[in-house]
């Protein structure tokens, strides 16, 4: 069961008590983690794109040193540090997306669909951003989930335990974007 309380809560007539809702399951938990690779993969294409079409642009007006290439492609085949680089961007956007969500309401919007929010077991404050961190790190690319098969009793994945959070079921009510 729940030990803590929503601190965003708008509408307290449209949301129940949170010590009512149920830890989510495996599977609910998996549903949503799909939903949010297709998003996150989104927000990795993005972000890889427009950081491609900066790097062109400073290539093509000679801003960016060619290193003899004429064609961006070749170079940008050609230097590590700059495909690195364009790694560690589209990664920071990927951490960004699951970060900001889990921040501010709780919810990513593959847990949104599969109506579950990350509530705080530690004390009655938001959940911090080194928390929030140190829960994605832990996550494994979700692979820490699949301790839920295991602990049928507290149906914790082990990121959780780490960052002393918990994943809710909601009710539809509490879903409702208006509670936000």
């Amino acid at each position: 069961m729940a030990k803590s309380k929503s601190t965003s809560q708008k509408s307290p007539d449209l949301v129940q008590n949170d010590k009512s809702f149920q830890r989510a399951g495996f599977f609910r938990r998996l549903a949503a983690m799909v939903y949010d690779a297709l998003v996150a993969t989104a927000v990795g294409m993005l972000s890889g794109l427009v950081f491609q079409v900066v790097v062109l642009i400073l290539f093509e007006t000679q801003l960016l040193k060619n290193g003899g290439f004429e064609n961006y492609m070749d170079y940008f085949q050609s230097s590590h540090t700059l495909q690195l680089i364009a790694n560690a961007w589209v990664a920071l956007w990927i951490t960004g997306f699951f970060l900001w969500f889990w921040k501010h309401g709780g919810q990513t919007l593959g847990m949104r669909a599969w109506r579950l929010k990350i509530y705080n077991l530690k004390d009655e404050e938001n959940i911090s951003y080194a928390r929030l961190f140190l829960r994605l790190v832990t996550s494994f690319l979700g692979l820490g989930t699949l301790l839920v098969l295991f602990d049928v009793k507290n149906r914790q994945s082990l990121q959780d335990r780490v960052a002393q959070t918990e994943v809710l079921y909601l009710s539809k009510e509490a879903n409702d974007h208006k509670s936000w």
